[in-house]
């Protein structure tokens, strides 16, 4: 447990590239299901990121061959009068987690491969398998990112628990997809190697998008804190409490990130329209949600277990490692599907 700070920072990095993988195809079914028309400008963008399926898995094993140094709460599994829930079985949560992954990165790689064929071939046979297909997305996106949010943050601390934290959490990535892609559009689109440009207002159309989740992330962030409160249940409120006073600078500083900037400036509607202020919006709650990822994980146990993000060789050597695999794995898909040119 004394290198949780470590393992906290290998997690926070394997949501990011896992929600960075699944949002992209979740856009895409999103927009095809709301019959968005301007879907068909970005879904080849946006199911590129679908590459990172690899990255997320190989940090998956790694965090699941650490054992009870990624998982503090397995070192007392078996104590004497233990009581821990039976979602607290090793084999059990290691067995769920690669199944759910192969599952759910099966079905989302289908989706690319019939979203294809549907843009080749206008039959009613192949647009209806491609609308079931798309249906299927969303649930599937809400049930494994319970169990994500489960495994990886609301668990790591035995008999916490919140009714609203699997859609907390998947909410929150999936905010912190918007913000990515509206960055990685943004530099594509000055680059000019775009082999197929889009239209400059899908930078308003993804401010609009970012502002309503963020509201929505911000009304799901204090349901878990009201309901505890109004509640009165101190046994639950003490994972707050923990996390706001050994951790309180970090702690408001995801707050500031992923809402009052976003809501201050996009509220404006001037600001929605200018695309350098859209990416800085972007920016900030990409980094509020990394920063809000490590807190939730990191603040599951006693603070002398963990430290500052970033505050050891280790956890930049494994963040930009991580980094510079994605970004290559990225820019060969993009180059491999024809999408940006190869000069």
């Amino acid at each position: 447990m004394e290198n949780f700070g470590f393992w906290s920072v290998v997690i926070t990095n394997f949501e990011i590239v896992l929600y960075l993988a699944l949002g992209g195809v979740t856009l895409s079914s999103v927009l095809h299901l709301t019959n968005g028309k301007w879907r068909f400008q970005i879904r080849g963008l946006a199911c590129s990121l679908a590459v990172l399926f690899p990255v997320a898995f190989i940090l998956l094993l790694f965090i699941l061959a650490a054992g009870e140094s990624a998982f503090p709460w397995l070192a007392h599994a078996h104590d004497e009068g233990s009581h821990l829930p039976g979602w607290h079985n090793y084999t059990f949560l290691v067995a769920r987690n690669i199944i759910g992954f192969l599952i759910v990165a099966g079905l989302y790689l289908l989706f690319i491969k019939w979203q294809h064929e549907a843009t080749i071939d206008d039959s009613p046979c192949v647009q209806r398998r491609f609308r079931n297909i798309a249906l299927l997305i969303p649930f599937f996106y809400f049930a494994y990112g319970t169990m994500v949010a489960w495994d990886f943050e609301m668990t790591m601390q035995a008999g916490w628990h919140s009714a609203s934290y699997g859609a907390y959490n998947f909410q929150s990535n999936f905010h912190m997809f918007l913000g990515f892609f509206t960055v990685f559009l943004f530099f594509l689109h000055r680059s000019g190697k775009l082999v197929k440009q889009f239209e400059a207002h899908i930078f308003n159309f993804m401010a609009q998008f970012m502002l309503a989740m963020t509201i929505l992330w911000t009304y799901l962030y204090f349901t878990q804190y009201l309901i505890m409160w109004y509640g009165r249940l101190p046994e639950e409120m003490g994972r707050y409490d923990a996390m706001m006073t050994q951790m309180s600078g970090i702690w408001w500083l995801f707050l500031v990130l992923k809402f009052v900037i976003p809501f201050c400036t996009l509220a404006i509607t001037p600001s929605r329209h200018n695309p350098v202020i859209i990416v800085m919006v972007a920016c900030s709650i990409v980094l509020g949600t990394w920063i809000e990822r490590y807190v939730w994980i990191s603040g599951s146990v006693a603070n002398e277990y963990t430290h500052t993000p970033m505050s050891s060789i280790s956890d930049i050597v494994v963040t930009a490692v991580v980094i510079a695999v994605s970004w290559f794995a990225v820019k060969w898909s993009l180059k491999h599907y024809g999408m940006i040119r190869n000069d």
